[in-house]
């Protein structure tokens, strides 16, 4: 018997960009002018109907977000500009902020690709990936008695 897990593709090379970061980083006290150099957290929570993805994104709108399923790969990607300007009688202040992300995860071919559902509240991107009819009916348990 076979289990199917949901995986991030990030895991492949799980530090390759701390790596690249980490003296930035450090030098830094784990940021870079206040804003620290990672990726959103995910929970990935598996029952017998759905998988529940859940992205920790805090100060992002829901028209921020990028979802997109190809095939088997989920991509869920951010792009976010901000841009502030201040004028007195001396001088003018500008400033700008750009902010993006994108995780990959490969989907189990299991899913009702039509029912993917995905909400944005409260900080927290929560997607809810479906399984086919098949696929609750194999995760369903059955007690078996010894003779």
């Amino acid at each position: 018997m076979t289990t199917k897990v949901l995986t991030r593709m990030n895991d492949m090379f799980p530090d390759m960009f701390e790596d690249f970061f980490k003296p930035w980083n450090e030098k830094f006290s784990g940021n870079m002018w206040g804003k620290m150099l990672t990726v959103p957290a995910v929970n990935i929570i598996e029952d017998d109907k759905s998988f529940t993805l859940s992205l920790a994104a805090p100060g992002l709108k829901k028209e921020d977000f990028h979802i997109q399923m190809n095939g088997t790969m989920l991509t869920i990607s951010s792009e976010k500009e901000e841009q502030k300007e201040e004028k007195d009688e001396r001088m003018t202040r500008n400033e700008y902020n750009f902010t993006s992300f994108t995780r990959t995860f490969n989907v189990p071919e299991d899913i009702e690709m039509e029912k993917i559902a995905a909400n944005y509240e409260n900080g927290v991107l929560t997607l809810m990936l479906p399984k086919k009819e098949e696929a609750k009916k194999m995760m369903q348990t059955k007690n078996i008695k010894v003779n």
